[in-house]
C-alpha cells in the first residue's frame, strides 16, 4: 500500500509530495521503497500542483496516437505563391465561395500531372493542396456539375477588370476533339489537329503583355472562325470590358467583322487576306517602290523586309484604317509554291463537283471552265491570270490597324500574337486537353474552366522562367517534377511539421518566384 509523504527543500522552501510505496526485493532479500513525485504543493492553499510528465520515447513510439505523415509541398509552396500574386485567392472565394478550395485543388492537380480528373485521388492523399482532404472522382464529377455559369461569368467580369489596362488582346480559335454522344455541342468540323473525331470550339483571348489568358467560349464545333468574333466582342461588352485592341489572324477577316469592330469603337490589328482586288489596288501603289533602301526594315539579321503604309477610308462612314504593306524576297518565293498548291487544290474542287463557295471567285479568276454536253466541264488554267499574279503579288502581306500607325511597330504587335499558338499548345500537351472526356454540356463548361484557370498558372509559370536566366532552360513540365522532392513532415502533438532540405536547384526555383521558405 502506498503512502503520502512530503519533502522541503531548505533553500527554497518548496514542498514537495511524493507517494512511497514499499516492496520486498527478492534479489537482495530486503525491504526496499519506491517513490513517484507527485507534484509541488501550494504554499498558499496548500493544493497540489501536479507535475508534468514525460512520456518515455518508447511510449510514444507504441502510441496510436502519435504519427508522422509526409507530404509533397514544393508544388503547392510555388502555386499558393502564384494564387496570392495575381489575387486568384479573393476572385475565387467571392465567386464561388464554399467550393473555391476544392476548384484550387483540382487546378493545382493539373498544373502539377496535367493528367485526367479521375486520378486526382491519389494525388490528394500524398500531395498538400487547398482542400486538404481525400479527393474522390465522385466528388470531382458533382463539382463540375455544381459551378453555374452565373459564377464562371462573374469571375471572367472580375478577372479581365483586375488584369487589363493597356493590353493587346490576342483572340484565336482551336479545336478540342471528343468522343461524346449526347452533347450538343460536339460536331463534325475544321480539325486543327488532324483527328478524325467529332469536335467542340474554344475560343481564346490572351493578353500580350501579361503573357496571361483572359477570357474564353465555347463554341460548337462546326461554326467557321470568321462568324464567332461579333459574339465573343458582344459577350466581352456585356461583362463590362473596357475599349479593347484585339489582335486577329487574317482567319477572321470579313467586312461585316471590321464594321463590327469600328461599331463598337474598339481598336484592332488584323492580317489581310491575300485575293481581295481593294487589297491588291493599295498593293499596286506600293509595287514598284516598295524595295527602296529607305522602306528597309531593321528587324533581325536573318530577314529582309520591306514596308510601306496608306491611309485607307473604310466604309460609309470613312473610318481610319492603316494599310500597312510589307514585301520579302524570301516569302515570295514560298508564296509561289503554295499558291502552285492553292491552284492544284481549286482544280480538284472544280473536276470533282466538290465546289466551295468561299472560293468561287477564285474559280472565276484562276481558271477557265467549260461545260460541254459530252464532255461535261472542263477545267484549264487561265495562265495569263496566274502569272500577273505571280509577279505582281508574290511575297506581298497586308496589316490593318485603326489604331498603329508605323508598319514596324505593327508587325512586331501582331507577330506577338504566337502567345495565344504557346497557350493552346499548353493546353493540349501540358494539360490533358487533346480528348474532351466529359458528355455532358454542363460538366463540359466546367471541366473547360478548369482548364482556363490552370493555363493561368502555367502562363505565369513560363513568364517567370523566361525571365530569369537560371531557369529558362526548364519547362513548366520540369518545374514542376524539381518540386516534387521537396516535401513537409508533420509530427503529432506538439513536434509540429518542417520541410525537407532542398537542392541547389530548387533553392533557385523558390527564389524566382519569391516564396519564403525553412527547412
Amino acid at each position: 500500500m502506498a503512502n503520502i509523504t512530503h519533502h522541503r527543500d531548505k533553500k527554497t522552501g518548496a514542498v514537495y509530495r511524493y507517494s512511497v510505496e514499499s516492496y520486498w526485493d527478492k534479489d537482495k532479500k530486503a525491504p526496499r521503497n519506491r517513490q513517484v513525485y507527485l507534484g509541488k504543493v501550494d504554499p498558499e492553499t496548500g493544493e497540489l500542483i501536479p507535475a508534468k510528465r514525460r512520456k518515455k520515447t518508447t511510449d510514444k513510439q507504441k502510441s496510436p496516437n502519435t504519427t508522422v505523415t509526409a507530404r509533397v509541398a514544393g508544388s503547392f509552396m510555388l502555386l499558393e505563391q502564384i494564387t496570392h500574386k495575381l489575387g486568384l485567392n479573393k476572385l475565387l472565394n467571392k465567386c464561388f465561395g464554399d467550393e473555391a478550395p476544392m476548384l484550387q485543388s483540382l487546378v493545382y492537380f493539373l498544373v502539377q500531372k496535367g493528367l485526367p480528373l479521375s486520378r486526382i485521388e491519389n494525388w490528394s492523399q500524398s500531395t498538400l493542396h487547398p482542400e486538404n482532404d481525400l479527393i474522390s472522382s465522385q466528388r470531382v464529377s458533382e463539382l463540375l456539375r455544381k459551378i453555374t455559369e452565373d459564377e464562371r461569368q462573374r469571375f471572367f467580369s472580375l478577372w479581365m477588370n483586375q488584369i487589363l489596362e493597356t493590353d493587346y488582346l490576342c483572340y484565336d480559335i482551336t479545336s478540342i476533339s471528343s468522343y461524346a454522344r449526347h452533347n450538343e455541342y460536339v460536331h463534325w468540323g475544321y480539325n486543327r489537329d488532324g483527328d478524325s473525331l467529332e469536335q467542340i470550339n474554344l475560343a481564346m483571348l490572351f493578353g500580350q503583355k501579361t503573357r496571361l489568358p483572359v477570357y474564353h467560349r465555347r463554341l460548337p464545333g462546326n461554326i467557321s472562325d470568321v462568324s464567332t468574333l461579333k459574339t465573343t466582342v458582344k459577350s466581352l461588352d456585356f461583362l463590362g470590358a473596357d475599349l479593347m485592341h484585339l489582335i486577329l489572324d487574317r482567319g477572321f477577316y470579313s467586312k461585316a467583322n471590321i464594321d463590327q469592330l469600328y461599331k463598337q469603337k474598339h481598336k484592332f490589328t488584323i492580317a489581310a487576306p491575300s485575293g481581295r482586288k481593294w487589297i491588291e489596288n493599295i498593293i499596286d501603289e506600293h509595287v514598284d517602290a516598295i524595295a527602296s533602301p529607305q522602306n528597309y526594315l531593321s528587324l533581325n539579321d536573318d530577314e529582309a523586309l520591306y514596308a510601306g503604309t496608306t491611309l485607307h477610308k473604310w466604309g460609309a462612314n470613312n473610318h481610319r484604317l492603316y494599310v500597312h504593306v510589307y514585301y520579302s524576297a524570301e516569302r515570295a518565293a514560298s508564296h509561289y509554291d503554295a499558291f502552285t498548291r492553292k491552284l492544284l487544290a481549286l482544280k480538284q474542287e472544280l473536276e470533282s463537283d466538290k465546289l466551295i463557295e468561299d472560293h468561287t471567285k477564285l474559280y472565276e479568276r484562276f481558271f477557265i471552265i467549260k461545260k460541254t454536253p459530252k464532255r461535261g466541264r472542263q477545267v484549264a488554267f487561265n495562265d495569263e491570270a496566274i502569272q500577273r499574279y505571280r509577279k505582281r503579288y508574290a511575297g506581298f502581306f497586308c496589316i490593318l490597324s485603326n489604331k498603329l500607325k508605323q508598319a514596324e511597330e505593327t508587325l512586331e504587335v501582331y507577330r506577338a500574337k504566337d502567345v495565344v499558338e504557346n497557350c493552346f499548345d499548353d493546353l493540349k500537351n501540358h494539360l490533358d486537353m487533346k480528348r474532351l472526356r466529359v458528355h455532358s454540356a454542363e460538366a463540359m463548361d466546367t471541366r473547360l474552366f478548369l482548364q482556363f484557370l490552370a493555363l493561368i498558372y502555367v502562363s505565369q509559370i513560363r513568364q517567370t522562367i523566361k525571365d530569369n536566366d537560371k531557369l529558362k532552360y526548364l519547362s513548366v513540365r520540369d518545374i514542376m517534377e524539381q518540386m516534387e522532392t521537396l516535401s513537409q513532415i508533420k509530427y503529432a502533438g506538439r513536434y509540429g511539421k518542417l520541410l525537407t532540405e532542398t537542392t541547389p536547384l530548387q533553392r533557385k526555383i523558390l527564389d524566382a518566384f519569391d516564396v519564403t521558405y525553412s527547412t
